[in-house]
C-alpha cells in the first residue's frame, strides 16, 4: 500500500538551480575512455534492434567514454552496423526472440569492467529474459545498474534487490509491476513511487506528465516542465541511456536519474522550440544532451 502522505518526504522540485548545485562528476583534462566511464547495454531484439542503438547513443551522450552492447545474436550485426563507436556481443535466444538466461555467464568478465549497466530496452519473451536479468544481477556486486522495460519485470521474483538499482517505469508499466491500477497509479504517483523504492530497495523514476524520483532511503524529487512530443516511441530508451552513461561517469543512482529526466526534457523542449511541439523523434534526442550539460555546468 501507498505510503502514509504524514510519512512522506517534501518533494524537492528539480531546476537548474538544483542541477548546478549537483554538479555532475566531470573527468579529468588527461583522462582516456575508460576513465571518462564504461557502459553496458543489454538491449534489442530481432523486432526491435533499434532501442538498443538509441540507447547506446544516448549513454556516450551523456557522457561515457566506452560502449559494450550486449543483444539477441538475430540483432548483433544490425547493432553493430548502426552503432560503429560500440564493441557488440551476440547473446543466445530462446525460440521467441528473449534473452537465454545462460547467455548471463557469458557477460561475467564484462560486468566486472564495466562501470555501469542498463538492461531491458526493446526485449522480449518476458520470463526468460527475466531469469536472465536474475542470473546476471547475481554478478553485479558493487556495479550501478538501471532496468528498463521488460526487464523490471524481474522484481516479481526478486521481491527487494539486494543492492539498490534504478527502475524507469511509466505508470502502465508500474501497474504491471505492482498489481495496482494504472488510474491509481497516477493519481497519487508520489505515494506509488516512494512505496515502490522502499519495498524494492531502488531508486524509482515513476514517468509521466510529472516526473517522480524516489529513493528507497525516503528521499523524493519532482519534475515538470516537458511536453507531449517526449511522448513517443523510443524516448523511454533514450531516456534509460543517459541515465546510465552519467551512472558510468560516476553518479549516484539519484543524481544520475534526476539529472537524467531533467535533460532528457530539456532536449524535447529544445525540439519542440526548432521543429514543433510533435512529430520530432527519439532519434533526435541524444544529440541535445552535450550542449544542455555543458549549459548547466557553466551555472
Amino acid at each position: 500500500m501507498p505510503t502514509d502522505p504524514a510519512d512522506r518526504a517534501a518533494p524537492i522540485r528539480v531546476t537548474d538551480v538544483l542541477l548546478r548545485a549537483w554538479a555532475l562528476p566531470q573527468p579529468g583534462a588527461g583522462d582516456d575512455k575508460d576513465e571518462r566511464g564504461r557502459v553496458l547495454v543489454i538491449a534489442g531484439s530481432r523486432e526491435m534492434p533499434g532501442a538498443a542503438v538509441l540507447a547506446g547513443v544516448a549513454a556516450l551522450r551523456a557522457g561515457a567514454g566506452k560502449l559494450l552492447v550486449a543483444t539477441g545474436a538475430a540483432a548483433a550485426g544490425t547493432v553493430a552496423l548502426a552503432l560503429p563507436e560500440a564493441r557488440v556481443v551476440a547473446l543466445p535466444e530462446t525460440v521467441d526472440a528473449g534473452l537465454a538466461p545462460d547467455g548471463a555467464a557469458l557477460l561475467e568478465d564484462s560486468v566486472r569492467r564495466v562501470d555501469a549497466v542498463l538492461i531491458g530496452p526493446g526485449l522480449v519473451d518476458e520470463a526468460p529474459t527475466c531469469r536472465f536479468v536474475a542470473a546476471l544481477l547475481a554478478r553485479c556486486t558493487g556495479v550501478p545498474v538501471v532496468l528498463d522495460a521488460l526487464a523490471m519485470g524481474v522484481v516479481a521474483g526478486v521481491g527487494r534487490f539486494a543492492q539498490p538499482v534504478a527502475l524507469t517505469p511509466h505508470a502502465g508499466e508500474m501497474a504491471h509491476l505492482s498489481g495496482a491500477a494504472k488510474e491509481a497509479i497516477e493519481s497519487d504517483a508520489a505515494a506509488v513511487a516512494l512505496d515502490a523504492a522502499r519495498r524494492w530497495n531502488a531508486v524509482v523514476t515513476l514517468k509521466g506528465a510529472a516526473t517522480h524520483v524516489a529513493a528507497a532511503a525516503g528521499k523524493l524529487w519532482l519534475h515538470e516542465g516537458g511536453n507531449a512530443g517526449l511522448a513517443t516511441s523510443g524516448s523511454g530508451d533514450t531516456l534509460a541511456g543517459i541515465v546510465v552513461g552519467l551512472a558510468a561517469r560516476g553518479a549516484t543512482l539519484e543524481q544520475a536519474c534526476v539529472w537524467g529526466v531533467a535533460l532528457h526534457a530539456a532536449a524535447g523542449n529544445a525540439l519542440a522550440a526548432r521543429l514543433g511541439p510533435l512529430g520530432y523523434l527519439a532519434r533526435e534526442l541524444p544529440a541535445e544532451i552535450p550542449r544542455l550539460m555543458h549549459a548547466l555546468g557553466r551555472g
